[in-house]
């Protein structure tokens, strides 16, 4: 008897529908097509086990099980649950009217369990689009394909509910959830919040500005002077996700098996740290079958690198085209895919190799050239994509002994959403455009005039400070953000002066 069911494969963030064409015949071998891989493949012996344990019988018989389209790679143990129901009900054990009306997933434990399954969302968003009437899912993934509320998703714990289920003996609970009301009651929850902060006003006003323009930003500093603590707390001043944004980033997280048991959407921006030992797959995305890396994850969200120049090189220059595109294209002999990463890149770093170059009070012990040479790790185009340089210096005793609350995230972030809102006025119309710091020479030319006096301020300070050439746009591009934040129309001299301010490893002086 031949019986089709119906699953899902992964590619990139998107789904592929596979069909599972199951036969039953006389003989007593077990054939699995269709280019499955180790995991798959072993699916016979999971399936064996857990009909044998749940009370069902396994067909002794020949089984032939074709996944199609034949040409499409197959991974995971994911198809578990959709081939166990398609012997099933080649054998009659379970009825086949109801197999066309559902996607099924799921892998199997020994003893019938169900356990979770990565891409729940993009699977389910196909599932619509394929005019499916819902999906039968581990309990664990059903709220987050239950995002997707024009399909019937029903969460099972074990293979016998969905036997019960596809039979009409028993009834599984359809998940229903409502996803803007979930989505706005955890949009603003973060874990860190700039009223812990003692002191640092001078660095909270560089990253007010940096998530202002949506800025890339480096903060250079000793060891203990709080680099670390300033950037957790970067993302509760970003503007809320919009829900559009929100199902994009979830269907990332869910891809790569990140999201969590029981979560329906990423409702807060994402906050990625990866060791300085990441590999270049690790922090672009790839592999022999490609999964977003690092910067994926950080989609509309902050990449936090601390200890910049332990990062290998190589790790370090694969950000390059990422960072401009917004967007990472992993190639491989038979496939190419694409993973967003538009995200904020904020780093952190020593001054030198003993980490007390500039220090007020400790003296640096590094021999002459140090400084420069450790600085030298981090290369001039990638130093070139980040737009702020902070110099953080150690807090003094009087603000750590302040008991006062300093300002709330809250507070900074209305003022951050308020210049992110003159943004999208500004570049309404521009699809690829979104934040000043996305700004093309042709944008800054319209957007970032300055009169005379800046133009002399600006050429002045070039030619005293020694900034290099490259400077020029990216003080522009954060004064054009600093006069949003005073909601002015024009760039004035004191945005300019500001701005420049934030150039300091641009300086040929610097670590000389």
């Amino acid at each position: 008897m031949l019986v089709k069911t119906f699953g899902s494969a992964l590619f990139g963030i998107e789904a592929i529908p596979i069909t599972i064409e199951v036969n039953i015949d006389k003989g007593i071998q077990f054939f699995l097509v269709g280019l499955p891989d180790s995991a798959v493949k072993e699916s016979q012996q999971r399936i064996e086990a857990a009909l044998g344990n749940t009370g069902f019988k396994y067909p002794k018989q020949k089984i032939v099980i074709n996944m199609a389209p034949a040409d499409i790679r197959k991974e995971g143990s994911s198809y578990d649950l959709p081939i166990a129901i398609g012997i099933m009900a080649a054998s009659g054990q379970v009825d086949s009217e109801k197999l066309e009306q559902f996607i099924i997933m799921g892998e199997l434990s020994l003893d019938g369990g169900l356990k979770p399954i990565k891409g729940a969302l993009p699977i389910a968003i196909k599932a619509m689009k394929g005019g499916f009437r819902g999906m039968v899912i581990p309990k664990e993934n059903a709220a987050e394909a239950a995002v997707v509320t024009e399909i019937e998703v029903y969460g099972a714990e074990n293979i016998s509910e969905v036997v019960g289920f596809l039979n009409g003996e028993n009834t599984l609970s359809r998940t229903i959830i409502d996803p803007e009301l979930d989505f706005q009651a955890h949009n603003t929850q973060y874990e860190f919040d700039f009223a812990d902060v003692k002191g640092q006003e001078n660095i909270k006003r560089a990253l007010e500005i940096a998530a202002s323009g949506g800025h890339n930003a480096i903060l250079i500093g000793p060891p203990g002077s709080g680099k670390t603590m300033l950037a957790k707390r970067l993302p509760s001043i970003l503007p809320p996700l919009s829900l559009e944004e929100a199902l994009e980033t979830t269907k990332i997280h869910s891809v790569s098996g990140v999201l969590g048991k029981n979560k329906s959407l990423v409702s807060v921006r994402p906050f990625r740290s990866p060791h300085h030992t990441i590999s270049d797959a690790g922090l672009v995305g790839g592999g022999t079958y490609p999964q977003p890396g690092e910067i994926s994850l950080a989609h509309h969200g902050v990449l936090f690198l601390d200890e910049l120049p332990e990062f290998k090189r190589s790790v370090l220059e694969v950000m390059r085209q990422p960072m401009e595109d917004r967007v990472v294209t992993i190639s491989r002999a038979r496939i190419s895919v694409d993973f967003p990463a538009s995200f904020m890149l904020v780093a952190a770093m020593n001054p030198c190799p003993c980490g007390y170059y500039n220090h007020p009070d400790q003296e640096c012990v590094c021999s002459p050239g140090i400084v420069q040479k450790y600085l030298n790790k981090i290369s001039g185009p990638l130093m070139d994509r980040i737009d702020l340089h902070v110099e953080v210096v150690p807090v003094l005793f009087k603000d750590l002994a302040d008991r006062r609350s300093g300002e709330r995230s809250e507070e900074i972030r209305k003022r951050v959403i308020k210049a992110r809102k003159i943004q999208e006025k500004r570049f309404a119309g521009k699809h690829d455009v979104h934040c000043n710091a996305q700004m093309s020479s042709s944008m800054l030319q319209a957007f970032c005039d300055i009169d005379d006096t800046g133009r002399s301020l600006l050429k002045n300070a070039m030619e005293r400070l020694s900034l290099s050439a490259r400077a020029y746009d990216r003080i522009l591009k954060v004064a054009r953000t600093i006069a949003d934040l005073d909601q002015a129309e024009a760039i004035r001299t004191e945005h300019l002066a500001e701005a420049i301010q934030y150039r300091s490893l641009d300086r040929e002086t610097w670590g000389s």
